[in-house]
């Protein structure tokens, strides 16, 4: 299993919009491409933004690369992200997941 992970960073009064806008774009596109896992979507305060980054997993590198093309290293971005976003990294990273303990109690939407 891989873990793809992308970190940007909205105003706080875009934080909201941007996460409905990610989740109508990369995260729907993500879920829509097959061997896609599962996607986090994190968010916390770091100085006067917000940082939100994304960890998606995925069955392979061939299925990262179905979703994020020849060059999977490099981040995607979406119309409208430029008008919301404050900071973006235009690179994702990827890690092999050795070991997971995904069983029960920890499902569900965090509070």
């Amino acid at each position: 299993m891989i873990m793809r992970t992308w970190r940007g960073a909205v105003r706080p009064e875009d934080a909201e919009e941007y996460l409905r806008h990610q989740g109508d774009t990369g995260v729907r596109e993500y879920r829509e491409t097959p061997g896609n896992l599962g996607v986090l979507v994190l968010r916390r305060s770091r100085g006067d933004l917000i940082e939100v980054s994304t960890l998606s997993l995925w069955t392979s590198m061939d299925a990262v690369r179905a979703f994020a093309g020849d060059d999977p290293e490099r981040a995607r971005f979406y119309p409208g992200d430029d008008d919301l976003l404050a900071q973006k990294d235009s690179h994702a990273d990827h890690y092999e997941v050795v070991s997971a303990d995904l069983g029960p109690g920890s499902g569900g939407q965090a509070t």
